[in-house]
């Protein structure tokens, strides 16, 4: 007889019985998978870390480039007055950098669930382990990049002047809410996105367009149609809230921040459930 134990770690499933019918054993499932995802999702990203740059000359500064280009297009389009910017609290090229920084994390977030279960298409299709271990490979991925980023903010301060006040102590919440938001618009796409590959480039497309109807490097309108679009925007009050957090500014859209991070919750539930539920079936159609 072995002395030695084996732990196993276990996914839900399918079985004929909708699970559905019984939430609370479904709850259980979930958190527990959740549980056991940590260690495993952790081991994703470190795996997709080292290989993501491996091929590439130069490597780990392309988590800075893309928002970098970003910011420098359109500090060249402002000082050649191509668009102008207004009444900002702090210098235009700050005001810019902070935002794109910003937008690229949501970005990153929302684009995360897609690229991770895309990536490992073939290890669903052969291997039993609970699904959520991707949504959070893809997570620490997020956040990986934005610590990283990070760096580029604290010149940026020093260089301008902006002033930090106790505010600071709140910016991690809106960054938090930027990422999970991001996330469950992913998990909720991710079912389909399996199937479709027009759902990956459709949301790469729509990321480019939804920049340009958010405040990222402009003021937020206050009359006209874009006012109109930025009122209904939901990263618009979680973008320039963790700004102005940031920046030491008095935050103008904090209800709208409160209640679409509420929003928020339950929009990320209600994917993760359809993200667990619709998987096995994903997975069997595209094992055929």
């Amino acid at each position: 007889m072995e002395s030695r134990k084996k732990e196993v770690r276990t996914a839900t499933v399918m079985t004929p019985e909708p699970a559905l019918r019984r939430p609370m054993i479904l709850t259980r499932n979930m958190l527990r998978d959740l549980a056991n995802s940590r260690e495993l999702g952790l081991r994703l990203f470190y795996r997709d870390l080292k290989g993501l740059y491996r091929n590439s000359i130069l490597g780990y500064l392309w988590i800075f480039l893309p928002p970098l280009a970003t910011t420098l297009a359109f500090i060249y389009l402002n000082k050649q007055q191509v668009i102008r910017v207004e009444e900002l609290p702090i210098s235009y090229p700050a005001y810019a950098m902070l935002g794109t920084l910003l937008w690229q994390n949501f970005a990153d977030a929302l684009q995360a669930p897609l690229r991770m279960v895309g990536q490992n298409r073939a290890m669903l299709i052969r291997v039993n382990f609970p699904r959520e271990a991707l949504i959070l490979s893809g997570i620490y991925s997020v956040v990986f990049n934005f610590s990283a980023r990070l760096i580029l903010v604290i010149p940026v301060i020093i260089y301008y002047q902006i002033p930090i006040g106790t505010s600071l102590l709140c910016f991690p919440l809106g960054v938090l809410a930027l990422v999970v938001f991001g996330t469950a618009l992913g998990v909720l796409l991710t079912p389909l996105g399996i199937l479709y590959k027009d759902v990956e480039m459709g949301t790469t497309m729509a990321l480019g367009f939804w920049m340009l109807l958010t405040p990222v490097v402009y003021a937020p309108m206050s009359n006209g149609l874009g006012a109109v679009i930025s009122k209904f925007n939901p990263v618009t009050p979680l973008l320039q809230t963790s700004r102005d957090w940031l920046v030491g500014q008095p935050p103008s859209q904090l209800p709208e921040f409160y209640w679409i991070s509420g929003l928020t919750v339950g929009v990320l539930v209600f994917g993760w459930i359809l993200y667990r539920l619709s998987l096995p079936h994903v997975i069997a159609r595209i094992g055929n």
